[in-house]
């Protein structure tokens, strides 16, 4: 089976070093670049085969209706979160697949707040009574960066409400506890009151207008340490692609707990070095959601087939790894938390899950062909582990997937690429923006 990857010279020039969605991840990666500044390569010869002899084979579907799964960044307003309901509706046969942005956001919270609850005794570096933190955040327009701020000033104390939502706006310096976007908090421990202050925060966003980008986050702890290095308690990021820029560059040597989200490879092998922990968005979830929802409606099955219900091999989810929202026409992968107590159980993020690892038969479950875009081929999470993933689902639910890369900035760079949906069975969609839906489904309708 034959799989595809179009470099993105663009991304490679710029030397760009994105993160994740987020992501992610988150990626993002999300959205993101937690580690890999270079274009994704393609692990195998077969995988680098880019026959261009391929035609495709779609019969009489208009591309209008074939299906569509949008992943990672969810069709909505950067500005309000409000879903698009219309790209989440494009036909019949469209879904979303991401994770659970809130759930995690509160984990990620709670688990920064139980570290410092637990190591009250030397957190508080300069003893000054205040355990001050600074953030790094990786899109201010992306659900899910959006997220994360909000569940972490929640849990810490430090929210403060805007519109009737906990403000998410970076915070600037606030050494000083005057800023309006956060307040102090309070944590007690042992009948002592401590005082919880968000030193710093900004986007991590780059000169060319790449955001969640690891090498601006790492150039800002840079600055803020030669400022107030002294008041820095804890450094929290809203992935580990800028997590892992900020530990290297500053947090490891100085013995300051620093925490991400993602579950990168790196990140949760440097849990042993006094990274202070991350969170799974459960990728092996996200990407055989991803093809299977694309899988189930090529074969025109239920769309629970092999998800909420097993099929004939035997792949089924368990309904503690994902929850699916009919109103949202979206599947959400559940997150957990990973710290010193359960890192080892995760070091190889781009291991299939179990109990959906069975191999479909092609002779019930024919050869089709996917276009798949990647937001940015630089972006550490999406490349480095949940492509990898897709990778290896694809053989299993038998789809020749062809897996672009973008350059993290701009739709064109990847829609340009679409120029013959013809050719496709069915289409997976990573967008720069979470507003640009229509970029996509505007190419599907001509």
């Amino acid at each position: 089976m034959k799989k595809k990857f179009v470099s993105v010279t663009l991304a490679l020039a710029l030397g760009l070093s994105l993160a994740a969605c987020g992501n992610n991840g988150g990626g993002n990666a999300s959205a993101d670049t937690d580690k890999k500044e270079e274009t994704q390569e393609p692990a195998t010869d077969k995988d680098a085969d880019t026959d261009s002899e391929d035609t495709g084979s779609t019969g009489d579907t208009a591309n209008k209706d074939k299906p569509l799964v949008w992943f990672n960044r969810q069709p909505s307003n950067s500005s309000t979160g409000e879903l698009d309901t219309a790209a989440l509706n494009f036909n019949a046969n469209t879904y979303y697949v991401g994770f659970d942005a809130n759930q995690g956001a509160e984990l990620q919270g709670t688990m920064v707040k139980e570290y410092i609850e637990a190591h009250i005794d030397e957190i508080d570096r300069n003893g000054d009574g205040t355990i001050g933190y600074v953030l790094a955040i990786g899109d201010i327009g992306h659900n899910d960066s959006i997220a994360r701020t909000r569940g972490v000033r929640k849990a810490l104390g430090t929210a403060v409400e805007k519109d009737g939502n906990i403000n998410s706006d970076p915070a600037g310096t606030n050494t000083d506890g005057t800023a309006t976007m956060v307040q102090d908090g309070e944590i007690e421990v042992g009948g002592k009151k401590y005082v919880v202050r968000e030193l710093a925060s900004q986007e991590m966003k780059n000169s060319a207008g790449a955001t969640w980008d690891a090498a601006t986050a790492g150039n800002a702890i840079g600055t803020w340490s030669s400022s107030f290095g002294e008041q820095i308690d804890v450094v929290v990021s809203n992935n580990d692609g800028m997590g892992m820029s900020m530990f290297n560059a500053w947090s490891k040597d100085n013995k300051v707990p620093t925490f991400g989200y993602d579950a990168n490879s790196d990140a949760v092998a440097a849990i042993a070095e006094g990274y202070g922990g991350t969170i799974s968005q459960h990728a092996d979830v996200q990407a055989y959601l991803t093809l299977r929802v694309l899988r189930n409606a090529l074969d025109g099955v239920d769309i629970d087939t092999g998800i909420g219900t097993a099929d004939e091999a035997g792949n089924v989810l368990t309904d503690d790894v994902y929850v699916y929202r009919e109103e949202e026409r979206s599947y959400y992968a559940l997150n957990v938390a990973v710290t010193a107590d359960n890192y080892q159980d995760f070091t190889d993020s781009t291991k299939i899950y179990e109990p959906v690892s069975k191999q479909l038969d092609e002779g019930s479950h024919a050869t089709k062909k996917v276009w798949l875009n990647i937001y940015n081929a630089s972006d550490n999470f999406l490349s480095s582990t949940y492509q990898p993933l897709l990778q290896n689902y694809d053989d299993i639910l038998n789809l020749e997937v062809e897996y672009i890369g973008g350059d993290g900035q701009t739709e064109s760079n990847i829609t340009n690429r679409l120029g013959n949906p013809g050719q496709y069975d069915a289409f997976a969609i990573n967008m720069v923006k979470t507003d640009n839906a229509a970029s996509y489904t505007s190419l599907l309708s001509q």
